[in-house]
């Protein structure tokens, strides 16, 4: 049986006697209560501060837990619940949309697709479940993205890359695209990871409000798109399954 790695062991109970009493302590505290000496709780609590795992008081000195800790654990959700609260709604969607539908949540900077509701017609098509997509060339990846800025690879002045010639490269227009997809509650594409593909995508929330995943339903543009332009009626139906999902995690959305 390997043994474990000290240095993480202890960066483990630094972060659970961050988590309990006090919630605040100064680095001869933290050393004293773990046995450790100054110069390895100091190098490890540097490590977790640059990692954004733990936050220094500039006044004080004295440590806490930190905001990255917190994204991480809203993240978490039982992809198994997710599926199973979304799944009345993602079929009701494909019945109104006459399109495929799927759930997709962060993973690893990137899309992982968790649900696939085929589009309800005779078509043979292909089981998504289990498969990345593109952050920023996918309508369901740029809801992520929109709202995650920890997921972006390509800051502005960085390029991205192009799956197909239609597909944002310029990190900077990608940051814009972000603050419109935010503003109005969806994000669309068209042409930009697939030719001749469109999506459209809203955001899933849980009950403190966090994003935790996205619905969206893809297909042709000729169907998805009208004018160059994602058609209303598709956009006001993912949204209103977005919200629905959101409710039943416990979001409190209007």
């Amino acid at each position: 049986m390997s043994r474990p790695i000290q240095s993480l062991t202890r960066a483990t109970a630094i972060l659970r006697l961050l988590a309990g009493g006090e919630r605040r302590l100064g680095l001869a505290e933290v050393a004293t209560s773990l046995g450790l000496a100054k110069a390895t709780a100091h190098g490890i609590l540097r490590t977790l501060r640059e990692e954004g795992l733990v936050e220094q008081d500039p006044g004080s000195s004295k440590y806490q837990l930190g905001a990255e800790l917190l994204r991480l654990g809203h993240s978490y959700l039982d992809v198994h619940e997710l599926r199973a609260r979304a799944r009345p709604w993602t079929d009701d969607l494909a019945h109104v949309s006459q399109e495929a539908v799927h759930l997709g949540v962060p993973h690893q900077h990137g899309l992982l697709i968790v649900d696939h509701v085929f589009r309800p017609d005779d078509s043979r098509q292909a089981l998504d479940v289990g498969t990345m997509q593109p952050l920023h060339a996918t309508a369901l990846g740029k809801v992520l993205l929109a709202h995650d800025p920890s997921l972006r690879r390509n800051p502005p002045g960085r390029t991205c890359e192009a799956l197909t010639l239609g597909s944002p490269t310029d990190g900077a227009d990608v940051a814009a695209e972000d603050v419109l997809i935010r503003e109005r509650g969806w994000a669309g594409s068209m042409d930009e990871a697939w030719a001749g593909t469109a999506s459209v995508a809203a955001p899933v929330h849980d009950r403190p409000g966090n994003v935790v995943g996205t619905v969206g339903v893809s297909g042709p543009v000729e169907r998805i798109c009208d004018g160059g332009t994602v058609r209303p009626g598709l956009v006001s139906a993912v949204r209103d399954t977005a919200r629905a999902i959101s409710r039943d995690l416990g979001a409190g959305l209007h």
